[in-house]
């Protein structure tokens, strides 16, 4: 049985507590180490190998949006070829603008507190073998945020692609919807709508080309594209760029 090595980063002791108590009892899933903070549960993501982290999206300080933003990036910077640990983040809000920055910031999943323990485990389950599991509350806002992008841009393909418009298609949003895109992976899929190579993506963003080519393998998966001109035509068609 394939053991899933899980980190806590959560600030209410109880909650804390009441998590690791759980998860220990649970076949399959083995908490390695917990943080009471945001530094302390940065320094632990960075110093562990962990598959999972449940990270607390409401945490004084640097909470968990920042955590995981700081995290991915130096992942991304230092391991550019190996697979970062899968961030699921917990929350008692289904605040949009919270669900979207955590989204923006990294987060592979997000989940209520409230949920059950069944559902929480599929959870990090969902996560661990890379899916993006998302509590339908906050499958609801996602939706909405794409809808409201989507009547408010009229998109082109650019760059060569073609310079015929090209309507926002719902099943594209809904793909986006599913698998949010980092903040980093929206500057670099801008960059390949607008042809650039690797190299000029590199340099434009401060990165190495190794990073690059993470990047783009990231935003492949998460639109479910063959190659760079098909991933650009989908988010267009999705209305992620315009």
């Amino acid at each position: 049985m394939t053991l899933i090595r899980v980190a806590l980063i959560e600030d209410h002791d109880l909650t804390r507590v009441g998590l690791r108590t759980m998860l220990n009892f649970q076949a399959g899933v083995e908490v390695i180490g917990e943080a009471a903070n945001g530094p302390d549960g940065l320094t632990l993501l960075m110093e562990t190998q962990s598959d999972v982290a449940l990270v607390d999206i409401d945490m004084p300080g640097l909470d968990g949006t920042e955590v995981t933003r700081r995290f991915k990036q130096w992942w991304s910077e230092n391991h550019p070829e190996a697979a970062a640990t899968k961030v699921l983040m917990l929350t008692m809000h289904d605040d949009e603008a919270a669900v979207l920055a955590a989204f923006g910031a990294g987060a592979d999943s997000y989940c209520m507190k409230n949920v059950s323990t069944t559902h929480l485990l599929e959870a990090i389950k969902s996560t661990y073998h890379g899916n993006h599991w998302i509590d339908p509350s906050i499958a609801r806002i996602i939706l909405r945020h794409n809808t409201q992008v989507q009547a408010a841009q009229e998109t082109t393909v650019a760059a060569g692609l073609s310079s015929r418009a090209i309507a926002v298609d719902e099943e594209y949003a809904s793909v986006i919807a599913s698998a949010p895109l980092t903040s980093r992976e929206l500057d670099v899929l801008k960059l390949i709508v607008e042809g650039c190579t690797n190299a000029e993506i590199a340099a434009q963003c401060y990165i190495t080309v190794g990073t690059v080519k993470t990047h783009v393998r990231n935003i492949l998966n998460k639109l479910c594209a063959d190659d760079r001109t098909q991933a650009a035509v989908r988010a267009l068609r999705g209305g992620l760029v315009s």
